[in-house]
């Protein structure tokens, strides 16, 4: 029996693709998914989806949904066929993570008014769980039974599409208010794939290692809308576990190599997935450890990148001594935008601490976080007073997502027009500094030229202001992690009478560091201000320092500062007194 498809770039793209060449890969089944079953079983699972709505048309109706990470996400595996036949039949796949409570996922599902709760019978307690009490809104508990995959002899034609309602939405991580829809229209995630072909240029020799949860932008638009577009080779390894990850990346170059597992050419992850990697490097087999490093070198893993969360030096140092000279390439993005800035292929656009240039069609520019003007190319210096000026990042063009869903104020508030008449730009929040790194810029990627963008920080958590000094949290925490007897920090303000906010840090100890202070004791406060005093301008010396054993990430290595300060002093960010703790002078070395 024929099925259809609209003729969305995304279903061009998949399927001009070689029908027998392989879409996505279970990594630890080892089983595998054609592009021709790819296109057979969206269809399927688009027709599934509209027999299942009750009466209604999907077209721009919001459907929630639980999964597995792998072939059905996209297609019936469970995530892959289920966001495209989602996008399939124009409706707004709303993404949910089955590791957030009930309460959380009640609150996404009611305040998208889904139609419908699409559930994997892996997850259907969970669904049962969350529609069970307390709903604004009756969504449709859809448990859907798998449905026979691998055909390939239905023909499926492209139709003209019927609707521009489609899309997907994605939830904030509400560090500042309750989590908000970010709707991302089809065009929108075509742009947003499109920028990044160009930039990273997929191929389809590429085979990804996927390792992401799929309800952040990092890990659905990088990691498999692009690729697909690309025909690249998509093998789900989710949840991350390092030993797995490890023999995966070392299967093509043990003595005896399984043929079946090609080498991984494309890795994209955070921060803290390469600080697992490389702490539990050691502990591999030598045979394992010998063909882990001929997998990383830069002949096989044609591209590392690191994103959704600050890059540690040391990290990135270690990881290129690791691999034989891979550098890992840093870009900049979030929910609202996909990925808005990167460096460059060439090693030598790879720079520290450096999210590098727009990505081609991105629109950026930085506005003085003191003044308002925009921060013209030349006149990043203050010639007053000799110092970087500070810029929020604010971006427009096709990769940006048009409003937050059922919240025109939040819209509005985010958005400054231009006088230019070429649209409103966006106001990320977040500030950075630009400015030339000799030798940088001198690829033939013609996006990738002029001054870099260094990120300093969220404006509302990051850029502290002490004393009259704008000091950015991220340098401060590039700094200590540099030192050995640290192993994670977090860098915050803290209200202060006396200089309006005082710096602070909560840190984790080494192993190191747990026995490095004087006497064998514990490294401390006054240890930090010796390290640091050669290094930082005594103004951005943390006064304060609490240890503790973790601190709490997201499922993207993120850290929540507001409610780290709240949870270690017991008071917020912004306003209030001193709270008496034990500090250290800023004279003290």
């Amino acid at each position: 029996m024929a099925s259809t498809l609209p003729r969305l770039p995304i279903f061009e793209a998949i399927k001009k693709h070689d029908a027998q060449s392989t879409a996505v890969i279970h990594s630890l089944s080892g089983r595998r998914f054609t592009y021709g079953e790819l296109v057979n079983d969206v269809a399927a699972a688009k027709d599934k989806l509209q027999r299942n709505t009750g009466g209604k048309s999907a077209e721009g109706e919001r459907i929630s949904f639980l999964v597995e990470n792998g072939y059905d996400y996209v297609a019936i595996d469970h995530c892959t066929v289920t966001l495209l036949s989602i996008l399939a039949a124009h409706a707004i796949a709303v993404p949910l993570s089955p590791t957030f409570p009930a309460h959380e996922l009640r609150y996404i599902i009611d305040q998208s008014e889904s139609l419908m709760l699409l559930s994997s019978e892996k997850f259907q307690d969970k669904a049962d769980e969350i529609l069970k009490e307390d709903m604004q809104t009756s969504p449709i508990n859809w448990k859907r039974e798998k449905i026979m995959m691998g055909k390939t002899d239905d023909y499926v034609t492209l139709e003209e599409p019927t609707s521009t309602k489609g899309g997907m939405m994605l939830y904030t991580s509400g560090t500042t208010s309750r989590p908000k829809g970010v709707l991302l229209p089809q065009d929108v995630l075509t742009a947003q794939s499109m920028s990044l072909l160009k930039a990273w240029n997929y191929t389809v020799a590429d085979v990804l290692l996927h390792v992401l949860p799929l309800h952040h932008i990092h890990g659905t638009v990088n990691a498999l809308l692009t690729p697909l577009f690309a025909g690249s080779v998509i093998e789900f390894q989710f949840p991350f576990n390092a030993q797995a990850a490890w023999e995966r990346l070392a299967a093509p170059f043990l003595p005896n190599p399984d043929p079946a597992k090609r080498p991984i050419t494309f890795l994209t992850v955070v921060p803290t997935i390469y600080t697992r990697f490389l702490s539990s490097h050691a502990s591999l087999t030598p045979e394992l450890q010998a063909a882990t490093k001929t997998a990383l070198h830069p002949s096989n893993l044609r591209l590392n990148i690191s994103g959704s969360a600050a890059l540690p030096t040391p990290v990135k140092s270690a990881w290129s001594e690791l691999s034989g000279g891979n550098v890992l390439l840093e870009r900049y993005g979030m929910t609202e935008v996909g990925m808005a800035l990167s460096c460059g292929l060439d090693f030598s656009d790879r720079v520290d601490g450096s999210v590098g240039w727009p990505l081609p069609s991105v629109q950026a520019r930085l506005v003085d976080t003191e003044t308002g003007e925009v921060i013209k190319e030349g006149e990043e210096v203050d010639p007053s007073t000799g110092r970087e000026r500070h810029g929020e990042i604010q971006l427009r063009g096709p990769t940006i997502f048009r409003e937050y869903w059922k919240n025109a104020e939040a819209t509005t508030k985010e958005f400054v027009e231009d006088a230019d008449g070429q649209g409103k730009w966006f106001k990320t929040g977040d500030v950075a500094i630009r400015k030339t790194v000799d030798g940088a810029g001198k690829s033939s990627q013609e996006w990738a030229k002029g001054p870099l963008y260094f990120i300093q920080g969220r404006k509302s958590a990051d850029i502290i202001k002490t004393g009259g000094e704008k000091v950015s949290a991220l340098e401060i925490e590039r700094e200590m992690l540099s030192l050995p007897y640290i192993s994670e920090a977090a860098v915050v303000g803290l209200p202060s009478e006396a200089w309006g906010q005082k710096v602070a840090a909560v840190v984790v100890l080494s192993e190191q560091g747990k026995t490095a202070g004087r006497g064998g004791k514990a490294w401390g406060a006054l240890d930090m201000r010796r390290a640091l005093k050669d290094v930082l301008a005594n103004y951005k010396i943390p006064q304060e320092m609490k240890v503790v054993d973790t601190i709490p990430r997201n499922a993207m290595g993120k850290i929540n500062k507001k409610q780290l300060v709240i949870q270690i002093w017991g008071e917020p960010l912004e306003g209030g007194k001193e709270n008496g703790a034990v500090q250290v002078p800023n004279g003290i070395v």
